[in-house]
């Protein structure tokens, strides 16, 4: 089950023209834009990534609005994102142990991470709605491919709720205001 102080966000790579050509884009980016946003209520740490930008363009400006106030990029070139020095720092430097995974596309970038991720245990928690590839069976490939591997399929909701535990308080408030 996730929690609070154990969790963190890891965004892959949505970005660019590519990011235009994925599966059901518009609720893509809406899903994205909600957990980030959820996951910024709920104070969680968050590691941003994108895959050389200079040739793939940056971050989806939806995404980038809700992240560049308080958070720069971590540029990658591996698929995986543990491939990348600086995101293997930072990861370890915040001390959380289960990871909400996010991103594109769910059959290379995203499961290359969350293979990494889990055969250096950790628990990944893969939000299937905040996940996409070019065509849907990519994005089920990927999906099976994680789940297969150990990685925990959840949702937007889901995570947050079970994040929250109770529903009291302001948080609470936010994130039900958030998810309707």
């Amino acid at each position: 089950m996730l929690k609070l102080d154990k969790a963190a966000l890891v965004v892959v790579d949505v970005q660019g023209k590519l990011a235009t050509l994925m599966h059901d884009k518009d609720q893509f980016f809406a899903n994205m834009v909600k957990m980030i946003t959820g996951a910024q209520i709920l104070e969680l740490p968050i590691l941003w990534n994108e895959q050389l930008p200079d040739k793939l363009g940056e971050t989806i400006p939806e995404i980038k609005e809700l992240l560049s106030d308080k958070l720069s990029p971590m540029i990658k070139s591996s698929f995986s994102c543990c491939g990348n020095s600086d995101f293997m720092a930072k990861l370890g430097n915040i001390n959380r142990r289960q990871i909400i995974l996010t991103g594109m596309e769910t059959h290379i970038c995203v499961y290359q991470t969350a293979r990494d991720l889990l055969m250096a245990g950790y628990e990944v928690y893969l939000v299937t709605d905040c996940v996409s590839s070019r065509t849907l069976e990519n994005k089920q490939v990927g999906i099976k491919a994680m789940q297969n591997a150990g990685a925990k399929a959840t949702s937007i909701e889901t995570a947050l709720f079970e994040l929250l535990e109770i529903a009291e308080g302001e948080k609470f408030k936010k994130i039900a205001r958030l998810v309707k």
